[in-house]
């Protein structure tokens, strides 16, 4: 059998990440965020709060002591990850976090502080870039004091056009917003500039007849297959119902006929139920022409369960690997490319 990859989250696969070096978070702390008395020892992986609040425990466990609130944005080191008890049934992990208490992983997305040096010379047609911090703010102009567009989060991607040293002396990377129609700003440091060696295709040798995928909707799981033998394998939020209507990913046989680096959706009032306005979501491959898709996921953390507007939810990692290995390919200096002739996905 292929080498089967697993998107389950363990506490080893925190632990193999603890090499990498943080910076401090001043600078980039909202002002309604609870600020952490100390600043995270270097090497630590942090945690997001991605809800308003965030409920902290004495043990793992919805049952256990409430021991304080956290709230948006509140960026803390993770000191463990644990399993917790039956209070939460699909999603059972739980996050120590600071040694403060336990948070339920659901609503905690796990960050890093990476810093970029500058990619001066951006190519014509443009290039992806990655947010390599837990949040950093988009501007219209490239100044820090410049009114704030967007606040963009970790994992999130943007089709660079270009690099210029703004009036603060920082250099800024101009995004190009495929909804909006217009370009902003954000720190050059903050975003990692994608090699085009990092976006070429996985499994090339392998003949696109011989790929497909399935979605099973009552598991909540996504599988890839290489001549029907599995080779990916990831947990998913697919499509749920919600007061204002029925959002289930539709069942039945797919192609993934258009791909995307990054899209900025938004659809409904920003005050109405389930509304949204979601810029740089990474790693999107459609395969419905009203807009199903894979794509990463950064305003939740909590897989096993529907909760999408249709759409196949993914960690912005498991999503990556389905971007790379599925069809049509995206050449890396375009944003999008379009063929009716792609993976064939099984929704079950």
């Amino acid at each position: 059998m292929g080498n089967l990859w697993l998107n389950c989250l363990s506490r080893r696969d925190f632990l193999k990440l603890s090499g990498l070096s943080l910076l401090s978070l001043a600078g980039i702390a909202p002002p309604h965020a609870q600020r952490q008395a100390t600043q995270p020892p270097s090497g630590a992986i942090l945690g997001r709060v991605i809800d308003a609040e965030s409920q902290l425990y004495d043990r793992p466990s919805m049952q256990a002591v409430k021991s304080k609130l956290i709230y948006q944005d509140t960026v803390l080191p993770i000191s463990d990850v644990t399993v917790g008890d039956a209070s939460t049934t699909y999603n059972r992990i739980w996050y120590d976090l600071n040694h403060e208490g336990y948070a339920y992983s659901g609503g905690i997305q796990p960050v890093q502080i990476v810093t970029n040096p500058p990619v001066e010379n951006i190519p014509a047609s443009g290039c992806l870039g990655e947010v390599t911090v837990p949040f950093t703010d988009a501007r219209w102009w490239p100044d820090a004091a410049e009114t704030v567009v967007y606040r963009l989060y970790y994992a999130t991607t943007y089709w660079i056009v270009s690099y210029q040293v703004g009036r603060d002396g920082a250099g800024w990377y101009g995004l190009l917003d495929d909804r909006l129609k217009t370009v902003y700003y954000a720190l050059a440091s903050h975003i990692h500039v994608i090699p085009f060696a990092d976006l070429t295709p996985l499994s090339p040798d392998v003949p696109p007849s011989a790929k497909r995928m399935e979605v099973h909707l009552d598991q909540q799981i996504v599988i890839a297959y290489e001549w029907d033998v599995p080779v990916f394998m990831s947990r998913t939020a697919t499509g749920g119902k919600f007061s204002n209507g029925d959002y289930e990913t539709p069942r039945g046989r797919h192609i993934i006929y258009s791909k995307r680096g990054s899209r900025h959706m938004a659809a409904g009032d920003r005050f109405a139920a389930n509304s949204f306005d979601l810029p740089g979501i990474p790693w999107i491959s459609y395969i419905t022409e009203d807009g199903i898709a894979f794509h990463g996921t950064y305003w939740h953390n909590d897989f096993g369960h529907p909760r999408s507007h249709g759409c196949v939810n993914l960690s912005p990692q498991a999503a990556r690997w389905v971007y790379r290995w599925s069809n049509p390919v995206v050449p890396p200096d375009a944003p999008s490319n379009y063929d009716p002739n792609g993976t064939v996905v099984d929704v079950i």
